[in-house]
């Protein structure tokens, strides 16, 4: 009975294995081998040229570009994503009867189509009488701004709506993170005279760590991969003005299906793998390390 209950079990684990061997491993090593070859896409045929598709991407200005805006992308959106949901998270949890409101208020742009609400922050930053927020700094005796056509405000006005859009998933996580804490503790911290924010941070902050460590890792999969956002906003998808908004997603999108280069597209698809793959490393790293 055992051995047929254990054959069985493989059988049904067969169907996911055989999924992600198609649709994920073999598409992901597929890349690597592309990442070396000349090949255009529209030709069956592919020719092996080594690294020099590699060699031709550390000497393209545009990736060093696209590469930086998608760091910046991280390091600005990930830290102010995780502090806004943090706090919506513990405000909501002492919300009461209308927590349920709260969060389904904060997580429906998140399960909102991205192309949508591009469109509609792409219209709010129009110029006036069309945009809402430059009618507003004019009611306002304000100048108006350039936003999404300003070369220095471009990047910043595409990460705005990002981080409204993904900061209802954080808190919808942390909020899970925080209803798991036993709330015994919280009363013999009371017993013991602590403070709410000798509670916050002697409790709830490091029971909380694995959930940070969660999302670190997925946040910053999702920054680094933004590709939608700009797409949508940005005139007729180039990630303008002058590549200021222009994300490394988007500088492969346009190499392999623009300009049919798919090799070189290859080439820089191994580097983002590459980058997200240290990156997790060290955020598990040095997460483990605090343990």
């Amino acid at each position: 009975m055992d051995r047929y209950k254990t054959r069985w079990a493989y059988t049904f684990l067969a169907f996911p294995i055989l999924f992600y061997i198609v649709v994920r491993y073999y598409p992901t090593f597929n890349a690597f081998y592309i990442s070396m070859t000349d090949w255009n896409i529209v030709s069956k045929e592919k020719h092996f040229i080594g690294l020099a598709n590699f060699k031709l991407l550390f000497s393209d200005e545009v990736f060093y570009q696209t590469m930086g805006n998608t760091i910046r992308y991280t390091v600005y959106g990930l830290p102010i994503g995780l502090l806004l949901s943090f706090t919506l998270a513990y405000l909501i949890d002492r919300a009461g009867a209308l927590e349920s409101f709260f969060k389904a208020a904060y997580f429906v742009p998140y399960i909102t189509s991205l192309v949508a609400l591009s469109w509609v922050w792409r219209w709010l930053y129009q110029q006036a009488p069309i945009g809402v927020f430059n009618n507003i700094l004019i009611s306002l005796g304000l100048p108006q701004q350039g936003f999404l056509y300003d070369k220095d405000q471009a990047l910043y006005a595409v990460l705005a709506p990002t981080i409204w859009a993904y900061v209802g998933f954080q808190m919808v996580i942390f909020l899970a993170g925080l209803k798991a804490i036993p709330e015994r503790y919280y009363e013999a911290a009371s017993i013991d005279g602590a403070s709410r924010r000798q509670q916050l941070f002697r409790i709830t902050l490091p029971l909380l760590r694995p959930t940070v460590v969660f999302l670190l890792i997925v946040g910053s999969i999702y920054y680094l991969r933004i590709f939608t956002q700009v797409y949508n906003m940005s005139y007729q998808g180039g990630g303008g003005p002058l590549n200021a908004t222009k994300p490394i997603v988007l500088h492969i999108y346009n190499s392999a299906f623009r300009h049919f280069e798919m090799g070189y597209a290859s080439a820089l698809t191994v580097i983002l793998f590459a980058i997200i793959m240290v990156i997790t490393l060290i955020e598990l790293r040095v997460t483990k390390s605090h343990d």
